[in-house]
């Protein structure tokens, strides 16, 4: 089977057979190691699932618990968060692809609906502040729908083809409301990220970025503390 394609002039055409789908041939650590290491891999493997639905399960417990419920806000937070630092708080609700691939420093604040779909390490610093509605997307798909979609092998089994690519965040950050950050961007020390804005590439240190795509309007400087002034009076 060809597909007949136009040329920009309109006159010519040209046939080509159409590439097949992408196929996993090289030898293969299992999915989890693939998956943390950037590579292409298997979505729909038992055991990410199974990862997934754990995570899952503890969002909901989480998100169902009421602000005051300390303790056991704190125990089922230790348990999908295990990498985290002092004084982490979030408000909730979470949702977490995995959770135990997030890392966070001292002192984090998540305001509500903080997304984090963690399939690539992602890292955060000290002192960093989430906003409401703050997504970090490490996961990527094929651009041909033909690669992308999820296809079934001879058994009746499903795969489905993704990769991620990690985030790093520095320390002393906000991120104002409705921001999110996708996989491959690294965000600098002491950075201020507009509300709504859309992170597609690393943010040097000590910048205000906003926008879609996020683009740095300003270096922040000691000089920037004067602006306080007004409000301390």
């Amino acid at each position: 089977m060809t597909d007949t394609i136009n040329a920009d002039d309109g006159n010519a055409t040209e046939s080509r057979t159409p590439i097949p789908p992408v196929e996993l041939r090289r030898p293969r650590a299992s999915e989890l190691e693939e998956m943390l290491a950037g590579k292409l891999y298997d979505a729909s493997d038992p055991e990410l699932d199974r990862l997934r639905t754990t995570s899952a399960d503890l969002c909901s417990k989480f998100n169902a618990l009421p602000r005051g419920a300390t303790a056991e806000r704190k125990a089922v937070l230790d348990e999908l968060l295990p990498h985290h630092g002092e004084g982490l708080d979030v408000l909730g609700p979470v949702f977490f692809d995995y959770g135990i691939h997030t890392t966070f420093g001292d002192r984090v604040f998540a305001n509500f609906n903080f997304t984090v779909l963690d399939c690539a390490p992602v890292t955060i610093g000290d002192d960093v502040l989430f906003g409401p509605n703050v997504s970090l997307l490490p996961p990527m798909h094929p651009l041909r729908w033909q690669d992308r979609n999820v296809r079934r092998r001879e058994d009746g089994t499903a795969y489905d083809y993704e990769y991620g690519l990690p985030i790093v965040i520095g320390s002393n950050c906000w991120f104002g409301g409705n921001v999110t950050v996708l996989g491959g961007v690294t965000i600098g020390d002491g950075c201020v990220i507009g509300a709504g804005a859309v992170v597609t590439r690393d943010i040097p240190p000590n910048s205000v970025a906003v926008g879609n795509p996020a683009r740095v309007i300003k270096t922040i400087t000691d000089a920037d503390a004067s602006a306080l002034q007004d409000y301390a009076q």
